[in-house]
């Protein structure tokens, strides 16, 4: 991030950011997250993981749409392959919820994440999910070398 670049420090803070472990986002429930009742409504929570783990990636170095536009020499797309949730506890209308990523296990075509969204110390949220790398075509991709190691814990550059 360039220090005299205001958009760029704007990114940032939209991007939640590094930690120890991973990363954290800050995120704020609104009317169009919940349902009738101002509970935020259970799909809902995927958008809030999904958010995470782009950030996460975005921090990482690693973007989307430089991805589909060819910079690995074709075009890559993530792929989410399998996710486990465990719902705990609702969310509701205005609160400030924190997703945590985290890599969980990488391999060369596969990083398994575990995500957890909490209100404050309470844990509303937790999640397991399998991404994958794939081309145009729909084959697996594997990830270059230096993205297995940016995702594991503690080697981010802070």
């Amino acid at each position: 991030m360039r220090e005299n670049n205001p958009q760029a420090t704007i990114a940032a803070g939209l991007a939640g950011e590094l930690t120890d472990v991973g990363h954290r986002l800050m995120a704020r429930v609104y009317y169009a997250d919940t349902d009738f009742s101002g509970i935020v409504y259970h799909a809902r929570y995927l958008e809030f993981l999904e958010r995470g783990r782009t950030d996460y990636l975005r921090l990482l170095g690693v973007h989307h749409s430089e991805l589909a536009d060819g910079k690995l020499g074709e075009s890559i797309v993530w792929i989410v392959r399998r996710m486990e949730i465990d719902f705990r506890s609702a969310a509701r209308i205005d609160e400030i919820l924190t997703v945590e990523t985290r890599t969980a296990e990488i391999s060369g075509a596969r990083v398994k994440m575990a995500q957890a969204i909490k209100r404050g110390d309470d844990l509303l949220i937790s999640a397991t999910v399998e991404a994958a790398t794939v081309n145009d075509a729909g084959r697996p991709r594997r990830f270059p070398a230096e993205w297995i190691k940016l995702f594991k814990p503690g080697s981010q550059d802070r």
